[in-house]
């Protein structure tokens, strides 16, 4: 598995400016537009009474416009939908938002909050109409981000955001990734609880071993001000609180809903004070009422940006590859952990099989569901993680050209330079953040495989094409994230469907690009609505309709 004020919320806008175009005064406007009025008074002295009733009608008239345009100006649409387009600056300027909102008290404007990738490159017209395809971005359908909170969230808001007496406390696991939809669900407890959230706890995961803290990967102050609208973040718990017997949580059923939680922790920790959740992974409901499920985009799109130093890194590496060209990240699924989890072969040989086998058996806890299946059910029924001869065929079949700039996300391969053969064999420009690296760059991050990670995310979000081997948390996270910016290109295999066509010797070459390309043209980063999937999908990977608003193509153009 990125940064941007005494926003009462994030959702108030200035006025339009088409209202500096109003006349000063509505009885001014009114006598330029009915002159005999304007005459009628001039000569009605002589007709006192008249003169009174105009008079009277005009104070009236005015009163109502001053009326009229306050409520209008207030009604406005209190989060506008920012154009893709004006979100996107140069790249000799990017991140445009990198310098933004650096003072601590300075206000967040949200339309400009979001963390936003270089500009995808133009299909160069030297290209070949398969390789035009294979870069062409999707249609965004007009889908633009729109944030607008109701009025009853922003009357709760006025005191929730205030809140002193009672206080939330998660600690959080897992990979970055991991611990970044943890953090999601944090903030919208701490909302559905109307308690105070101090700054997330990162856990030392027992395969990561990271021991990095919360402000080590994420901009502790913009987080702050940019939820200071929703909910009250601070760092630690008062004086007044130490001495109070918390409430400890250590794990939650699944789906939980927003009354499950009020009813199991809200009168406690209205007596206590506060309250310590872990576990709380995927337990919160993916359906959530309207305002909360547009919070959970603001925290992951808006809140939390990674700190300066891991940005502007992850920046430079994009850069050196965007300058050459457009470029695909794969996140490439190979670790040893993940072999050992999945319960699949490693396709690299009876040695290194042996050796997941040995581990899986040692420590049966780690293998996820499914524990009945055998290694060719899980594989046929795309439970697998594509190896990297397999995602360079897809990439070839898709009509990626043999010189296209290749990153590989993700971290070392189980088998090394073995494992990735058949990756750079068919493209031979495949590199890595330590291949990007220019002398002691990355030695602030050695052994910080959450900063490791976030290079990979800021690289990624920045690529052209983006795939997934094998789907997760940096999937959804990047599919969400790449849609919210304007639906740049994602390509997500269907394992399921190809891994016959991929171990078939049978089909020409010709054939399989055709199958590839059928089989995969609605799942490119085209608009996909989160109601039409199943319940259980995040608004996070699929933020239509929730947290995007389409508007016609002209709307789009004029923004």
């Amino acid at each position: 598995m990125a940064r941007p004020r005494n926003i009462k919320s994030s959702f108030i806008k200035t006025p339009s400016p088409f209202f500096t175009f109003l006349p000063v005064s509505p009885i001014t406007s009114l006598l330029n537009k009915f002159p005999s009025l304007r005459i009628h008074m001039l000569y009605s002295s002589s007709r006192p009474r008249s003169y009174l009733f105009f008079i009277f009608l005009l104070i009236l008239l005015s009163l109502l416009g001053i009326s009229v345009l306050r409520l209008v100006s207030v009604s406005q649409n209190p989060s506008p939908c920012p154009s893709f387009l004006t979100l996107l600056s140069p790249p000799t300027s990017h991140p445009p938002f990198a310098s933004l909102s650096s003072k601590k008290h300075e206000p967040v404007v949200l339309s400009r909050s979001a963390t936003v990738p270089l500009p995808a490159h133009p299909v160069s017209g030297n290209a070949t109409e398969e390789e035009a395809e294979f870069w062409a971005q999707p249609d965004g359908e007009g889908y633009r981000p729109c944030l607008d909170f109701t009025i009853q969230y922003r009357k709760a808001s006025a005191k929730i955001s205030k809140e002193k007496q009672k206080f939330l406390v998660v600690v959080v696991v897992g990979g970055l990734n991991q611990q970044r939809n943890q953090i999601v669900d944090a903030v919208i407890i701490a909302r559905i609880l109307e308690a105070a959230l101090i700054v997330p706890v990162l856990a030392v995961d027992q395969i990561w071993k990271d021991e990095s803290e919360f402000s080590e990967i994420f901009d502790v102050d913009h987080f702050k001000r940019t939820l200071q609208g929703d909910v009250r973040v601070v760092s630690s718990l008062p004086s007044t609180h130490l001495g109070s017997k918390p409430i400890f949580n250590p794990q939650m059923p699944d789906n939980v809903s927003p009354l499950w939680i009020r009813t199991k922790f809200l009168k406690e920790l209205n007596r206590g004070g506060v309250l310590i959740l872990g576990g709380i992974y995927s337990k919160l409901s993916k359906n959530l009422p309207l305002d909360l499920q547009k919070l959970r985009c603001k925290v992951a799109f808006h809140a939390l940006r990674f700190v300066n130093p891991i940005q502007e890194l992850g920046d430079k590496f994009a850069r050196r590859l965007w300058i050459k060209g457009p470029y695909i990240a794969l996140h490439l699924r190979l670790e040893k952990d993940v072999w050992v989890r999945s319960g699949c072969l490693t396709g690299l040989g009876p040695e290194h099989d042996d050796i997941i086998r040995k581990i899986r058996e040692s420590q049966p806890q780690l293998l996820t569901d499914r524990l009945n299946m055998t290694n060719t059910q899980r594989r046929l029924a795309g439970l697998c993680p594509l190896n990297a001869l397999q995602v360079a065929r897809l990439i070839k079949a898709l009509g990626a050209p043999r010189i296209a700039q290749v990153y590989r996300a993700g971290g070392e391969p189980f088998g090394g330079a073995q494992a990735l053969q058949g990756l750079v064999e068919e493209f031979p420009s495949v590199v890595t953040k330590e291949m990007l690296a220019r002398e002691g760059e990355l030695s602030p991050y050695i052994n910080r495989s959450s900063a490791m990670a976030a290079l990979d995310y800021i690289v990624s979000l920045s690529s052209d094409v983006f795939l997934p081997s094998h789907g997760g948390n940096m999937g959804s996270a990047m599919q969400g994230h790449r849609a919210y910016i304007g639906h740049r290109k994602i390509v997500r295999p269907k394992k399921r469907g190809i891994v016959g066509f991929l171990e078939d010797t049978s089909i020409s070459e010709a054939e399989f690009r055709s199958l590839m390309k059928k089989m995969h043209r609605r799942y490119q980063g085209q608009p996909e609505k989160r109601t039409t999937k199943r319940s259980s999908w995040d608004v996070t990977a699929y933020p239509v309709p929730e947290c995007m608003c389409r508007h016609g193509i002209r709307s789009l153009q004029r923004s």
